[in-house]
């Protein structure tokens, strides 16, 4: 019974702030001036569900792709919070109800991972985005359960393959601390069973996120850079106490 109380709770804070950053959201585009209310709205959204974060590090703002170790949504609501950054996500998104109304709103950057063809299309589009707000990327493609970071899919980071003047790739580490086993949302679990989980979950939910040293990907090719990527990733994990597979 707490928990359905607890759940009905924050569903309807959440709706109330919803509401709020709509309102907000429609006065900054009235007077033509660049909204911060989708990122702010999904950092509000991110605390009303329990998640408290807290940073270290200094994320970059323009010209800048950030990968990040990938565990569960709220991942996607902090990072937003606290950098300002759109993120690639995949197409199927796009067509979920309010949910993708959401992630236009923070001008996501669809793709479709089936479609060989629109590949070069896909890469430019990336491309083109990353000289405003910074860009998100999970490069292991997938949630994992927090205790090992997966092996990551190149692909799309041939938007560094020539790399665009001026990028500066920002390696992200995310760590859920004591709530790791918790928030993974990994096997066979829903993604609503996975949502209404943790927003009926009692107490807070601890987030560290660790924005580290940004390096510039010229000359380094795809693989490159994810391998440089995924080794300063892993020392920063080896050195929170978490381990790392390959």
């Amino acid at each position: 019974m707490a928990g359905h109380l607890r759940l009905a709770a924050r569903v309807t804070a959440i709706l109330g702030w919803l509401l709020l950053a709509l309102v907000l959201h429609g006065g900054w585009r009235l007077f033509r001036r660049a909204s911060p209310w989708p990122r702010r709205f999904l950092g509000g959204v991110a605390y009303l569900v329990g998640g408290r974060v807290r940073t270290t590090g200094t994320p970059m703002r323009h010209n800048a792709l950030l990968l990040a170790n990938h565990q569960s949504w709220l991942d996607i609501l902090a990072i937003a919070g606290v950098s300002g950054s759109t993120f690639v996500a995949k197409g199927e998104l796009r067509a979920v109800p309010l949910i993708g109304w959401l992630c236009r709103l923070n001008e996501t950057l669809f793709v479709e991972r089936g479609d060989r063809l629109g590949v070069a299309a896909q890469v430019q589009a990336l491309r083109d985005a990353l000289g405003g707000r910074p860009v998100t990327i999970f490069p292991e493609g997938t949630t994992g359960d927090g205790t090992v970071l997966l092996p990551f899919k190149a692909s799309l980071l041939a938007v560094a393959d020539p790399a665009p003047p001026g990028l500066q790739v920002q390696p992200v580490v995310l760590d859920y601390g004591d709530a790791t086993p918790e928030v993974g949302w990994i096997g066979g679990e829903s993604g609503i069973h996975n949502a209404v989980r943790l927003v009926s979950r009692p107490g807070t939910i601890p987030l560290t996120i660790h924005f580290l040293d940004p390096f510039d990907p010229a000359g380094l090719g795809r693989k490159g850079v994810a391998a440089e990527a995924r080794r300063r990733m892993e020392a920063a994990q080896a050195g929170s106490g978490r381990q790392s597979g390959v």
